[in-house]
């Protein structure tokens, strides 16, 4: 069996949920697990109308909550005709008017809880799988909608919550093997879970992905798929070189590097799952779904080319962090990463002399505070504009010569920190950030120009 994952872009509306349909009508031998996301952009307008909400705010947050009900109207009426869309009607205006009943209960209260959060979020997928599941009964498919808060269990830490894998890997297996065995297709909402007490909750932004991953884990799957609106991962950022190439074949860690530095088109925790049981992801589009895609895969084969791909992380502040007399003494490195994880911010890259010690982080409100407490260890200094690059390839730590041939190619170009060592498989630095997309284009065209047929399309 197989998990095919639809994102948000792939039933974004009526002629992306009737691609899919052909994409799964296509696999039926395969016997698919469907995970879908919300439609493209409904997460966003969620959480919009739960602030407004939380705020007070009762008339932006039901005004909003209209233009989405009629959103998924004109959908499920495209994709299921007048007969059918009057059966269906009623069921997701249950839904809607739950939704809007909840809105009002937090604007009387006056306060958008994380729990709230939650609940509001899921409303997203819960419309979209049930839209998907009449669609595909629609166009011959024999599907069943599965409640991933029946499936996927989590710890309650609201937003971001973590599965609970024993337990969950278990309930996936009791929901899906009978459907799978009596060739049926289910499809479930991506991003949601619950607690042990059933209580809804999310595993965080992106989480579709995470989804499918857990759900094919679970399952032993032959691969899992995650079809969105692109041919798969590139080489590098399409928009800042044209020049940009798809990787057949990238491993596990490579890809998990490139996600967490800027490839969007993976949610990192994606591959945590499927690594642990060696299952192959594939990133194929869904608008072009003859393309191979990327296959992700625990070791993948030698390539002749130095690196795989360059990923670049925007909106980064540099943090220094300067003391003359503190810095060898014991504990001065654990009081300022102390200070990090009071404020809740996440470092990237970390460079150390005798003393100062300067850090990259994302652009965040925070860092201001931040920046006030460690001052009573040291002086502070923090810039923004300022952006990671980083090359990923194998083995880099064993081949000789790359940071020269690296830098050689980008000798005008002002390099405030770089990182190579910590992994065998990167090697970062840090540039102003309007300088990304000459960076990008100049070490494209010094490293990619020659490609290996085996590894690049």
């Amino acid at each position: 069996m197989i998990v095919m994952k639809f994102g948000g872009t792939s039933v974004e509306d009526g002629n992306a949920i009737d691609r899919a349909a052909k994409i799964v009508h296509g696999r039926l031998a395969q016997r698919p697990v469907v995970v879908v996301s919300a439609m493209s952009k409904v997460t966003d307008q969620l959480l919009a109308m739960g602030r407004a909400a939380g705020a007070g705010d009762r008339k932006t947050a039901l005004k909003l909550s209209r233009a989405l009900r009629e959103r998924h109207y004109n959908t499920a009426g495209e994709l299921l005709g007048t007969a059918l869309f009057t059966q269906f009607h009623g069921d997701l205006g249950v839904d809607f008017d739950a939704l809007d009943e909840l809105l009002r209960g937090i604007a009387a209260v006056g306060e958008l809880t994380p729990r709230t959060t939650d609940h509001v979020a899921a409303y997203g997928e819960l419309l979209s799988s049930k839209i998907i599941t009449a669609a595909f009964s629609a166009r011959g498919i024999d599907s069943k909608l599965v409640d991933s808060r029946e499936c996927i269990l989590t710890d309650g830490n609201h937003t971001r919550a973590v599965p609970l894998f024993e337990e969950t890997n278990e309930r996936v297996r009791l929901k899906l093997k009978p459907l799978l065995e009596a060739a049926r297709v289910p499809v479930m909402g991506g991003f949601i879970a619950a607690t042990r007490a059933g209580i809804t909750t999310t595993i965080g932004r992106g989480g579709s992905d995470f989804s499918a991953a857990i759900v094919g884990a679970g399952l032993g799957a032959e691969r899992i798929e995650i079809w969105t609106d692109v041919d798969g991962m590139m080489t590098t950022d399409p928009n800042a070189c044209p020049d940009a190439r798809r990787i057949k074949v990238v491993s596990f860690d490579e890809a998990a590097e490139l996600a967490y530095f800027g490839a969007k088109v993976l949610h990192p925790a994606t591959v945590l799952p499927a690594v642990q049981q060696n299952i192959p992801v594939y990133i194929l589009n869904s608008r072009n779904p003859s393309c191979d895609g990327t296959k992700i895969t625990a070791r993948a084969p030698r390539c002749r080319n130095t690196f795989k791909a360059i990923a670049a992380k925007k909106r980064i502040t540099i943090v220094d962090v300067a003391a003359t007399r503190m810095l060898m003494a014991h504990g001065f490195l654990k009081s300022i990463f102390d200070a990090f994880d009071r404020h809740r911010v996440s470092v990237d890259v970390v460079s150390t002399s005798e003393v100062s010690v300067s850090l990259t982080v994302d652009s965040n409100e925070a860092i201001p505070a931040l920046a006030a407490d460690l001052a009573k260890l040291a002086d502070v200094k923090y810039e923004g504009r300022k952006a990671i690059v980083c090359l990923v390839g194998e083995n880099l730590r064993e081949t000789p010569g790359i940071a020269a041939r690296v830098f050689n190619e980008l000798s005008d170009v002002n390099i405030r920190m770089i990182s190579q060592g910590a992994s065998e498989i990167n090697l970062t630095f840090v540039i102003e950030e309007d300088e990304v997309p000459k960076v990008v284009r100049k070490l494209h065209a010094a490293f990619f120009s020659d490609l290996d047929p085996e590894v690049f399309a």
